[in-house]
């Protein structure tokens, strides 16, 4: 009877506008949900009956096809927090552990709201490991993906093995008496200092004493404390090293010899030195690009070395590929991880499980992890948070159209039944 069939129509109708409500409700709920994707709810149409041929259909109202997640981008916005991560394309993070429920698994989510754990693994803030790929010793990115450990990290110290100088040597200083490694600084023309690092990260104080032995000619000596070698006495200079340097008329230089003794205290073997004075005319070199003999007083320009303390991590830095780098207190970086990017196939597949995390499902397929960047996947934006792409305006346009449309339905099922009410009536 069509009266009945409008009465389904319109009871179709206030549940498919219930449905539309409840989804505009959740989309608003979240819009300031980190991560968060809007979702539509579609609706198809539920046929009847054919009453005269295949033009006379009457239909049954409508009913819920599908509810649809709108995987768009959504706008980021800066935190300054190194771990908060946002990605700028497709694809997603994902996490392993337990979630709120009790449900144990692999998920993924576009929400990088991170921290570093009491244990130095990266997670979300429920505790869910963040997967990726980790790095060994010496910052080399592996390719096993698994729990990202980027805590706790410490770097070791690295002994000196070569020490570098730029300085210039006055072509005329006055040549001094012989050299007394007792008396350094009346026996020579200039000097300058530099740290060295032992095995074991303890840092001297090394003096580099320059003597002018002739025309053209220097001698060098690398002299520390007594008690910074093995056998050495406090307070008495112990010389670790020491050559020659030989300018032509032009104060470039031509050669040099050096020989290092340094056998730290507590080492297991001396630890061999190697000194950079630039690259001799008679290798090749400028002879310009280290020590010069010059007319000019002598100053030194630059002093490096390649040793270093041992260290401690205190910060990390996240770039575009994922890359975690470990900042130390001496100075050294390195590769702690990288964090993976997961794609699949079909996203708008998803299962939502709370937690602004989402399962995989048949229809979506597997996540296949990556790196930032690679065959597709987003880059990662450190220092930022992807918020919701609900967009508010138009939340609030499709709720004023499911509230008229269900205000309409509800006049269908009133005005089909005062009409029932009345066949009810003509009957008595």
């Amino acid at each position: 009877m069509s009266l009945l069939t409008s009465l389904a129509s319109g009871t179709s109708g206030l549940a498919s506008a219930s449905t539309e409500l409840a989804v505009i409700g959740d989309n608003i709920a979240n819009s300031n949900t980190v991560g968060f994707k809007a979702e539509r709810a579609a609706f198809e149409d539920a046929l009847a009956q054919t009453v005269i041929g295949g033009a006379g259909q009457i239909g049954l109202g409508s009913r819920l096809q599908a509810v649809q997640k709108l995987i768009t981008q959504g706008a980021l916005s800066n935190t300054g927090v190194s771990t908060d991560l946002a990605l700028q394309g497709g694809g997603f993070f994902e996490v392993r552990g337990t979630t709120g429920d009790g449900r144990n698994g692999t998920y993924v989510t576009r929400a990088g709201q991170f921290t570093v754990d009491r244990t130095g693994f990266l997670v979300n803030l429920d505790g869910l490991r963040v997967q990726g790929y980790g790095a060994d010793a010496a910052g080399n990115v592996t390719s096993a993906v698994g729990d990202l450990q980027v805590g706790n990290a410490s770097s070791a110290p690295q002994p000196t093995t070569t020490i570098s100088l730029k300085a210039n040597l006055q072509s005329d200083a006055v040549i001094p008496a012989a050299w007394d490694p007792t008396q350094p600084a009346a026996t020579s023309n200039f000097s300058t200092s530099v740290t060295i690092y032992d095995s074991l990260g303890k840092a001297d104080q090394a003096q580099v004493y320059f003597r002018r032995s002739g025309a053209g000619t220097w001698e060098w000596h690398a002299v520390t404390d007594g008690s910074a070698v093995a056998g050495g006495t406090a307070g008495v200079p112990s010389e670790i090293a020491g050559g020659t340097l030989t300018f032509d008329s032009n104060g470039l230089l031509t050669a040099q010899t050096q020989a290092s003794s340094f056998n730290p205290l507590n080492a297991t073997a001396p630890q061999a030195l190697a000194f950079n004075f630039g690259t001799p005319t008679g290798a090749g070199g400028s002879g310009l690009d280290g020590i010069t003999q010059f007319a000019s007083a002598s100053a030194t320009t630059f002093v490096g070395q390649d040793g270093f303390a041992p260290g401690e991590l205190t910060s990390v830095q996240i770039d575009k590929k994922g890359t975690v780098m470990g900042i130390f207190t001496n100075g050294q970086s390195r590769a702690l991880g990288q964090v993976g990017v997961a794609r699949v196939a079909a996203p708008d597949q998803l299962e939502r499980v709370g937690g602004n995390l989402y399962a995989l499902t048949p229809s979506s397929g597997d996540a296949v992890m990556g790196a930032a960047g690679d065959g597709g996947r987003a880059y990662i934006s450190a220092g930022t948070l992807e918020q919701s792409n609900v967009d508010i305006a138009e939340q609030f346009v499709r709720m004023i159209a499911a509230q008229r449309a269900f205000e309409a339905n509800s006049k269908t099922i009133t005005t089909s039944d005062q009409l029932l009410s009345e066949l009810i009536q003509m009957k008595r």
